[in-house]
């Protein structure tokens, strides 16, 4: 659990000690020109070992599924239960998000940061928060810093003022990033519905029920990030985003052409190769929960390239903050065979619990499901 993690940070052959704000110790407009890279950004060697090939991921056609092709719908569900089963991995096409708004939100990426650092730093995230702007997370951790730069920000589906995404980019960059905001405002709008699709999409697999999924998902949240990835003249050592498995209920990504994503899975890494107009959709803990286990919530990561920068976009979907995360009745009925009890494999848990778990004392990582039903079920019973 490195959230805790006191040592000093390394940069090449000094020593800083932490008092010094560590955000200011990482600029990347400087590390990208360093022939080497601070000693704080190198990963051990089992966690960037080769990935072997590309995964095999199925693009899944979502019109007939949107359009009320029942024939359609189940041979798509059939593909993501296969799919969810074995890595938790699909993409999809046709899945009704315009393409001039992930087009536009994908470029906007640049203006972000392309930002002086100190403008950038201003916008950083607060203790506590998850939005705002961050720099290989140096905010939080010293060892194992991933190769990139982050802006975050939430997105809430009911409830919420309209317009408080472009608000946010506004209040935190400045009146000249109205439009920026109102593209990622557009966006955000945009990835709800297809989150809802894909909540439909997932009970069909499940259980041949589209409405619970989506029901329970319909008052949710999501934390949006922009990722920029810079070049790296040693990109075999270090990582943009180290083995992980995702926290939240499932992910959207959108990524550009440069392949950076690798899952692991029959135990070696393979890469997923870019389809163009196609959205990577993958299951994470929240929804293993949520299908008893049935699906599986997948170590992945994100590499670097010594040559190219890489930009990605995701859109982290979870239920509402004080929801109960409990399968639906017909995943977990039968127990002992006699009525009683149930086939549960994790207890009662909200989404707020594992965000705050992830936050303050675990680092996502490909244990941090297992590790917080632990610290659940060690936890004293209230009387």
């Amino acid at each position: 659990m490195e959230s805790g993690d006191a040592t000093p940070c390394l940069l090449g052959n000094f020593v800083l000690d932490d008092t010094v704000s560590r955000m200011n110790l990482y600029n990347p407009s400087i590390l990208i020109k360093q022939p080497k890279i601070p000693l704080a950004f190198a990963w051990p060697a089992d966690d960037r070992r080769a990935a072997v090939g590309n995964l095999d991921v199925p693009v899944i056609d979502l019109s007939g599924f949107r359009h009320g092709d029942e024939a359609a719908a189940r041979r798509a569900a059939e593909h993501v239960r296969a799919a969810c089963r074995e890595h938790g991995f699909f993409q999809v096409i046709n899945h009704g998000v315009d393409t001039e708004i992930y087009v536009a939100a994908i470029n906007a990426i640049n203006g972000l940061f392309d930002l002086p650092f100190d403008r950038k730093v201003e916008a950083g995230q607060r203790k506590g928060r998850i939005e705002g702007y961050a720099v290989g997370h140096s905010d939080r951790f010293s060892v194992k810093l991933p190769w990139k730069e982050t802006f975050t920000f939430v997105h809430g589906f009911k409830g919420d003022e309209a317009g408080a995404v472009e608000r946010y980019f506004q209040s935190e960059l400045g009146p000249d990033f109205q439009q920026t905001g109102r593209i990622y405002q557009s966006y955000c709008e945009a990835m709800k519905e297809l989150s809802l699709v894909i909540a439909e999409l997932l009970g069909m697999s499940l259980a041949g029920d589209r409405k619970w999924y989506r029901e329970f998902f319909e008052d949710g949240k999501a934390i949006a990030r922009c990722n920029y990835y810079p070049p790296c003249k040693e990109a075999e050592l270090t990582l943009g985003t180290g083995p992980h498995a995702d926290p939240n209920a499932f992910t959207i990504l959108q990524q550009d052409e440069v392949s950076g994503l690798d899952v692991f899975t029959g135990g070696r890494w393979s890469s997923v190769r870019p389809v163009a107009g196609a959205l990577i959709i993958n299951v994470g803990d929240t929804f293993e929960a949520l299908s008893n286990g049935e699906y599986k919530s997948c170590l992945h990561r994100a590499v670097v390239n010594p040559d190219k920068e890489r930009r990605s976009i995701v859109y982290f979907v979870s239920p509402r903050h004080d929801k109960v995360v409990r399968p639906p009745p017909e995943l977990i009925a039968g127990g002992d065979g006699d009525g009683n009890g149930d086939r549960r494999k994790f207890p009662d848990f909200t989404w707020l619990q594992l965000l705050e778990f992830t936050l303050t004392q675990h680092r996502a990582d490909g244990e941090t499901l297992r590790c917080f039903v632990d610290y659940l079920r060690s936890a004293p019973v209230a009387n």
